[in-house]
Parts: structure tokens; sequence; C-alpha cells
């Protein structure tokens, strides 16, 4: 697979590693205003994953990439200042 082209298989890979990022991670926000911002957070996540399946399933393989990695982003920013729980985990997370 050459480095420049976006394959269904890769977005594929990228959608499980953001579906086990997503199931590994724990919320730890304290007080209303942090699980408010979390689920905001998680929200973004999902809708970008969503949006990634229909633009693999619509054909459009670099639009699909870039939503997966946006969806897999917020989860990022969420373990980084303190609102999700990585477990340690530093394939799937940039911890802080």
């Amino acid at each position: 697979m050459s480095n420049t082209n976006v394959t269904i298989e890769l977005v594929e890979k990228y959608l499980a590693l953001t579906e086990e990022a997503r199931s590994k991670a724990t919320p730890i926000a304290n007080g209303d205003s942090e699980e408010e911002r979390l689920v905001s957070m998680l929200r973004m996540c999902d809708d970008y994953a969503s949006d990634a399946r229909h633009f693999m399933q619509e054909g459009d393989l670099v639009r699909a990439f870039g939503a997966i990695n946006y969806s897999h982003a917020w989860l990022d920013a969420a373990v980084r200042i303190g609102l999700l729980d990585g477990h340690g985990d530093d394939r799937l997370f940039t911890l802080p």
C-alpha cells in the first residue's frame, strides 16, 4: 500500500482504532461544567465517526479519512485536558 493512497482498508483501520479508543476511555470530568464539556466533545467524536462512515459509503475516502481523524482528535483532546482517562494507553491516545 502506498503512503499517498487512502484506501477503504485504511479508513476501516482508523474507524476500528477510534472505536477501540472510544470504548477504552472513561469519564473523569468533575462537576457539571466539565461534564457538559465532555458530553459536547464526545458528541463531536461520534458525529465525525458517523460522517466518516457516510463518506466511506459514498466512496469519498479522503473525506472519510479526514473525518475519522477529527473524531479521534476529539477523544485525544478530552484525555489530554483531563476529562477522560486514557488508562495510560499511549497507542490510542496522546497522553498528558
